[in-house]
């Protein structure tokens, strides 16, 4: 049903997902999160890979043709959303915004 865009979805998410949990991670132990706003944003776009992730594994194993294509252009649209935030939230610490 679904197509190949929903695995290389829920693979590129997860690992995404990871990394921002990493970086959250390190924020909490370092106790810089008490001056970032870059933890919340962070935050965030986790929730947004994490739907992505989930919309695009309920994509692969819908039994519905058209519902397997609803979650996959759903996942697709938070993916979307959760790379432009992450490119936000890198263009900020790189020119140190909000830090």
């Amino acid at each position: 049903m679904a197509t190949e865009k929903a695995s290389n979805i829920l693979g590129t998410s997860s690992n995404l997902l990871g990394f921002c949990l990493v970086v959250l991670t390190t924020f909490k132990i370092s106790g810089f999160n008490v001056f970032s706003f870059i933890d919340e944003v962070t935050g965030i776009i986790s929730v947004f890979l994490g739907m992505s992730c989930l919309l695009s594994f309920l994509s692969m194993y819908a039994t519905k043709e058209k519902l397997s294509e609803r979650y996959e252009q759903a996942a697709i649209k938070t993916f979307i959303v959760s790379l432009s935030l992450l490119f936000i939230t890198i263009l900020m610490i790189a020119f140190s915004i909000f830090l």
